[in-house]
């Protein structure tokens, strides 16, 4: 064999040698980098759209949770180095607006997700554009069954389980627990209320029938006080709350001046004590059930806790005026938590493509607020990251769970 035979055979050697470094599982040589838009050496730019005005307003406190959690992050220095850029802008809770400042945030800004868009019919409005687009829009705050479709939808990730999966297991309970039950439930008319009363319904099952009366209210609305007094004329005996934060403590405060004492079921959406109970009256709030997968800063039972201390750590410095009981606040927490296991995952590789796949591929992934037992999991056909949930019930001050952790059961296909 001649030298300039093998010479010529080391050199393809060396070719493929680096064409296998070029397809190494983080999509590029060691040592590279890949930026996608929004991103330069010190700086990762992530949007967000959230009502600090209208009718949900109170759930502001989750993207103040996220600004904050991420001002920490940057305190000790960022995601390998580069700075979260947090630009959250305000929608109202009104899908035109959403749209308008979706559009700015990927054509403007520039940035390269979208974190935790709040709400199920503004995300609705603009789910088809960021997909069209191809941005993450990663851990949603809705949990719209449809926007976990990974077919619809492989751009979209939501956080919580989905609604369906939620009421789903209130159905169930009530079906066991009060299986002679006459139901009364209240929704908003609208996807949100449509997608939670059909978990319900199917929870339900042969005691589907059991519903006697089914209100809605519209969001634009001032109160839902004669909706309440149309669902005690029904006749039921068991309330089934599905009401976003603002109408959910009027409709607890109004069944209390009425005289309705129904078993009483909140969506977990409004299980806030400071923004929902507080308003409606804590002693008229005993008694309510709701379901959660997270840990109450308020119950002692957390007070040693590793994951506890070091939310409760981060609270006192950085959310000194925040309420340590609005549950919103820790929703923030774990969920800009959650965004930056997967920019961490991303290292150098922060194209859009890589976010996605990196979000795509959590396993077990534990945060500091999740129940014990609960973890972040996910596939590129499950986009939905927590899928278990526990049944509580307020006694007066705080939530205190019972039973078992229950599996959600519900998933887009």
């Amino acid at each position: 064999m001649s030298c300039r035979s093998t010479r010529t055979r080391r050199a393809l050697a060396g070719l493929v040698a680096v064409g296998l470094l070029a397809t190494a599982p983080n999509g590029f040589a060691q040592g590279t980098k890949a930026y996608g838009p929004g991103v330069s050496d010190t700086a990762i730019k992530i949007g967000n759209t959230a009502p600090y005005s209208g009718p949900l307003s109170s759930n502001a406190a989750v993207p103040r949770a996220e600004a904050a959690y991420f001002r920490m992050i940057n305190d000790n220095g960022g995601i390998n180095g580069r700075k979260i850029e947090f630009i959250s802008y305000d929608d109202a809770y009104s899908p035109p607006k959403t749209v308008e400042q979706t559009r700015k945030l990927v054509e403007s800004d520039e940035v390269l997700l979208l974190f935790n868009q709040l709400g199920t019919p503004t995300t609705g409005s603009v789910i088809k554009y960021v997909n069209a687009r191809k941005v993450p829009q990663l851990f949603i705050a809705s949990g719209a069954t449809g926007f976990g479709d990974y077919n619809a939808y492989p751009w979209s990730m939501v956080l919580s389980p989905s609604y369906q999966s939620q009421t789903r297991i209130f159905g169930k309970y009530i079906a066991d627990t009060y299986p002679n039950g006459k139901i009364a439930v209240l929704m908003s008319n609208d996807d949100f209320g449509r997608d939670n009363v059909k978990g319900l319904q199917d929870g339900l099952g042969d005691k589907l029938g059991n519903i006697v009366a089914k209100i809605t209210y519209e969001t634009g609305a001032p109160t839902v006080d004669s909706e309440l007094l149309q669902l005690r004329a029904s006749g039921a005996d068991i309330l089934v709350n599905f009401a976003s934060a603002k109408f959910a403590a009027q409709a607890i405060k109004r069944a209390a001046e009425i005289n309705w004492r129904p078993v009483h079921i909140l969506h977990g959406n409004s299980l806030s004590i400071s923004a929902v109970l507080k308003p409606a009256g804590l002693e008229n709030s005993k008694g309510l059930i709701s379901a959660n997968y997270g840990k109450d800063p308020e119950d002692p039972a957390w007070k040693e806790d590793p994951g506890m201390k070091r939310f409760l750590s981060f609270f006192s410095k950085y959310l000194p005026n925040e309420d340590l009981s609005n549950a919103y606040v820790s929703y923030g927490y774990t969920a800009a938590q959650a965004m930056v296991k997967v920019l961490e995952l991303c290292k150098d590789d922060l194209t859009r493509e890589n976010v996605m796949r990196q979000a795509e591929n959590l396993k077990d992934v534990e945060l500091d607020l999740l129940l014990p037992s609960i973890r972040l999991t996910t596939s590129a056909t499950d986009h939905f990251p927590i899928e278990q949930m526990q049944l509580q019930r307020f006694d007066g001050q705080r939530w205190l769970g019972f039973g078992p952790i229950i599996e959600g059961l519900v998933k887009a296909e």
